[in-house]
């Protein structure tokens, strides 16, 4: 039997801003229309409006650079990194009103028209307890607290009533033997650093054989 430890986490907005000044446009004319109205978000920072007219001056500036007019590049080019800049901090809002409710953050930053980042699954800690290699046996494994702990074992018969501590070991498995086969055991751990013993964890269960 395996138990996993679960934290719930808000989901995170991947503010992945276009390179292109058309593409980056684009993406913050949806900004704005996905945020305007949403009562999701009250108070929006920067103002929906401010954004709003940096857009048009971005445009603007777009469209007088096409003319290869002097100066017209530089201009628009400075219009660009101040949308960015306001995009991006827009975003750090939409994420600040995603961690206040953690459920639904996802939704709230979709809401936006901004996509949730995918976060990397990392493996569960986990504490197993499985059949050994032979009659009585039980091999457990549970999750490394550091490189230099020390783990204790302890193995219950009784459905937790009493407990048998079993020998202690250096890593974060180990093998436990002379168990009554046939019979349900609960099995549980604690890892010894430094600066001392850990909680003992949550029991699993293992029928042995």
């Amino acid at each position: 039997m395996t138990t996993i430890d679960k934290t719930t986490r808000p989901a995170l907005a991947a503010l992945e801003l276009p390179t292109s000044t058309a593409a980056l446009i684009a993406f913050g004319q949806g900004v704005v229309t996905g945020m305007t109205g949403n009562t999701v978000f009250p108070t929006p920072t920067p103002p929906l409006a401010t954004v709003a007219a940096s857009i048009a001056a971005l445009v603007s500036a777009e469209n007088n650079a096409a003319t290869k007019v002097r100066g017209a590049a530089t201009a628009r080019n400075v219009a660009k990194s101040a949308l960015i800049l306001q995009l991006k901090q827009l975003g750090g809002y939409v994420q600040s009103i995603a961690d206040g409710d953690v459920e639904n953050s996802a939704t709230i930053i979709e809401s936006a028209r901004i996509s949730v980042r995918k976060v990397p699954v990392h493996p569960a800690r986990v504490f197993n307890a499985e059949q050994g290699p032979t009659t009585g046996t039980a091999k457990l494994v549970a999750h490394s607290a550091s490189s230099r702990a020390a783990y204790e074992w302890e193995y219950s018969i009784d459905a937790g009533k009493t407990w048998v501590a079993a020998e202690p070991s250096l890593q974060a498995k180990t093998t436990v033997t002379g168990l009554p086969a046939g019979t349900s055991v609960q099995f549980r751990y604690r890892s010894v650093t430094k600066t001392g013993a850990a909680d003992w964890s949550t029991p699993v269960t293992l029928l042995v054989k």
